[in-house]
């Protein structure tokens, strides 16, 4: 009498699927948890996280809860030559003020 399993070569072949899944989530939870970073394992975390800083490829990478978005910088955002177009001064009510340097320059 022979079984219907021990005619079936697939029945391995599954049981190899379902360790390398178990594997590679091991793997992945290693790798966040080896970095320091488990809230990005967190569903509820926000996260912003700064590769590169300072550098042209630098990317800022932000969490915000489950949703991931990643800011490459592709061109300089702030510098180079400039002129002063007013002053600003704080007051104590916490509110600024912007007082216009010369008000009749477009």
């Amino acid at each position: 009498m022979i079984l219907e399993d021990e005619d079936d070569p697939m029945t391995s072949v599954a049981n190899l699927f379902d360790a390398a899944m178990v594997f590679a989530v091991a793997l992945l939870v290693a790798l966040v948890l080896s970095y320091n970073i488990p809230e990005l394992l967190d569903p509820d975390a926000s996260v912003t996280i700064v590769k590169n800083p300072g550098k042209p490829d630098m990317q800022v990478i932000i969490k915000d809860h489950e949703t991931i978005k990643v800011l490459n910088a592709t061109e300089k955002i702030a510098g180079g030559q400039g002129r002063k177009i007013g002053t600003a001064y704080r007051l104590e009510t916490g509110e600024v003020i912007y007082v216009p340097e010369n008000a009749t320059d477009g």
